[in-house]
Order: C-alpha cells, then sequence, then structure tokens
C-alpha cells in the first residue's frame, strides 16, 4: 500500500480511500465486516461513511462499523476514520445543517453507533449557506477541546468557499478544515477549474468520491442492449447511449494497454497532483482486492494526453487543447489567455 500526508497533516493515509455507502444497503453485515478485515490486512487505513448511510436505516452503515470495531477493538487505533455531518437525521428543524446545535447532537449520535470516543476526520457534507463559520469552528473546537475529533473536513464545496473557510480558521487561530470531498473523475473533471487548485493552495487533502462516475468508466460497453442492468437501471443505460463512442474509446485505449477500464481510471486520478486518496466503495471482496492495481499502473504523459482526447477537461473549446502551460486547465488560464 501506498500512503500520503491527510493534507497538511501529518497523518498519514491510504492512497485509497474506503468508503463504505454500500454497508447495510447492498452488502450484509458479515461480508462488510469481511471487507474490513481485509481492508487492513491490505493496508487500507482510511475508511470513510456518514451518518445519512443506511438506506432506509439512516445511521445503519455506521452502526455497521462500529459493531466491527466492538468485536476488534485492536482495529480501532489502525483506522483514520471519517464520518460526515449535515443531512437530515430527524423530522426536528435543527436535526440538520451545521447549526452548533446540531454539530453537537449529530457528533455523539456518530460516536454512540460507530462505538468510538473519537473520530479522527469530522467532515461538513455538503456546503452549508445558513450557518456561519465562526459558529462551525466553535462547535469543532469544542468537539476537539472534549477528544471527540481530531481534524475536520468538508465536502461538495466550491473553491471560494474552501478559500473563505481557511481563511476565517486563520482568523480565529485555529487549524480548520484540513480536507475536501469531491465528485471527480475523468468524465466529471469539474473541481480542475478551481477546487483542486484551491486545495493545493491551501493544504488540504482532495478525496475523490465516485472515482468511476457510479461505474460508467468500469467498462460498461454491452450493457445498453445486453440485460445486465446492473450498472444504474435505466438512466446508465441512456448515459451509455449518448456516450457510446467515448466509451469506445476509452474501453480500446484500456483494452491496448492491457488494463482493465475501473484500473486505469483510478490509476490516473492517483497521478492527478494534489489528489490524495480517492475513495473506493466496494461491494464485494473481488471488488475490494481488484482496485489495488491501479496503484502499480504508470500514467505516462502519452497515456494522459490521450485520456485528455476522450475526456477534455473544462477548458473553453476556443482555446484547444494544446497550450503547455501548467495551468491550462486551472482558473483563469482555462478560458482566458
Amino acid at each position: 500500500m501506498q500512503y500520503a500526508n491527510l493534507g497538511r497533516t501529518g497523518t498519514k493515509v491510504s492512497r485509497l480511500c474506503l468508503g463504505t455507502m454500500n454497508f447495510g444497503p447492498r452488502t450484509s453485515e458479515a461480508d462488510s465486516h469481511a471487507i474490513l478485515t481485509q481492508a487492513l490486512e491490505l493496508g487500507i487505513n482510511f475508511w470513510d461513511t456518514a451518518d445519512v448511510y443506511g438506506g432506509d436505516k439512516k445511521g445503519h452503515t455506521e452502526e455497521i462499523v462500529g459493531n466491527y470495531f466492538a468485536a476488534n477493538p485492536a482495529a480501532r487505533p489502525q483506522v483514520v476514520l471519517a464520518t460526515k455531518y449535515h443531512g437530515q437525521m430527524g423530522s426536528g428543524a435543527n436535526e440538520r445543517g451545521a447549526s452548533a446545535i446540531h454539530i453537537r447532537h449529530a457528533a455523539e449520535a456518530s460516536l454512540k453507533r460507530l462505538k468510538t470516543d473519537y473520530l479522527d476526520l469530522y467532515q461538513m457534507h455538503h456546503v452549508n449557506r445558513d450557518t456561519p463559520w465562526e459558529e462551525v469552528y466553535q462547535a469543532l473546537e469544542t468537539l476537539r477541546a472534549q477528544g471527540k475529533i481530531i481534524y475536520a473536513g468538508v465536502s461538495n464545496h466550491s473553491g471560494w468557499q474552501i478559500a473563505q473557510a481557511v481563511e476565517t480558521a486563520r482568523r480565529l487561530n485555529t487549524l480548520g478544515i484540513v480536507s475536501e470531498q469531491s465528485k471527480y473523475s475523468l468524465y466529471c473533471r469539474h473541481i480542475e477549474l478551481e477546487v483542486l487548485p484551491a486545495c493545493r493552495n491551501y493544504g488540504l487533502a482532495v478525496i475523490p468520491w465516485s472515482p468511476l462516475d457510479g461505474g460508467f468508466l468500469g467498462g460498461v460497453l454491452g450493457t445498453v442492449t445486453g440485460q445486465n442492468t446492473r450498472r444504474g437501471g435505466e438512466g446508465m443505460q441512456k448515459k451509455i447511449a449518448a456516450n457510446k463512442d467515448k466509451l469506445q474509446k476509452w474501453e480500446d485505449l484500456c483494452k491496448s494497454l492491457g488494463e482493465k477500464p475501473a484500473d486505469v481510471a483510478l490509476a490516473w486520478m492517483l497521478a492527478v497532483p494534489g489528489v490524495t486518496a480517492p475513495i473506493i466503495g466496494p461491494r464485494t471482496m473481488d471488488q475490494l482486492t481488484g482496485s489495488l492495481r491501479a496503484l502499480e499502473i504508470p500514467i505516462t504523459q502519452e497515456i494522459n494526453d490521450k485520456l485528455d482526447e476522450i475526456f477534455p477537461s473544462m477548458r473553453h473549446p476556443d482555446m484547444g487543447y494544446n497550450v503547455k502551460s501548467p495551468y491550462k486547465y486551472e482558473a483563469p488560464e482555462a478560458y482566458a489567455w
């Protein structure tokens, strides 16, 4: 396993982050526990969950992870455990969001479900527009002083919101956020415009979610007219049909490399400067162990150029794709000279 610092902190995390969203809704507790055991044996020490995970029973995924720690107490210190708050957890007006009240109650509830007395990384699950950062940090610093959290992070934030969060923390003389969890894949490259540059500048770990774009990059050709609907049903089939030529080029390139599309997609992401650990969400043991191949695939400049041709970044089409500037995918070079 390869490791990287969690942003500007000294904590080491595995280059693959184990996502647990399938635990409960799609993977049984027994199979989930087997995956957790195997993940540790493989050196995957970075685990991500959220209070809203669990399908019809919110919190169930955290309970599954918590039951694992209860049965395997020696495993807890080996894991950098991340969870999230912000989603609606009940019918009350304050059972969601980022108010000091909700952060306090949400953290206590996650700790109880996870059967642990501290969280390594506590993340705001989505951008919050009605609570000032001063209040958020007051609540998080109280939890930190109580020994209940170590680091704070965010998810699904824009570049300017990340800058606002970091600068507010500087003004308050506190550590602030150390990570951003964003949707990112070869097919969805929006964060290259401003989020990635902001994170690199401020020393935030970047933890991409959906690196295979919901399975779209995992080798889906043949499922449009076939009987296989496991990759998202009708919506996914329409997406595949609308991008058939692009997918054909993608899968042909992976075939020429002798690699599985899913592994190449992950390998490409691991090679992006600033990316700490993409989240893998295995439903089975084979999916977990298979993902390690991505750590061994070298992404040369030639391969990267071919991928850029198939899945262009956010550059304005009038700017072309031959600009040699290292900032060609970032604002403002992406759309201005």
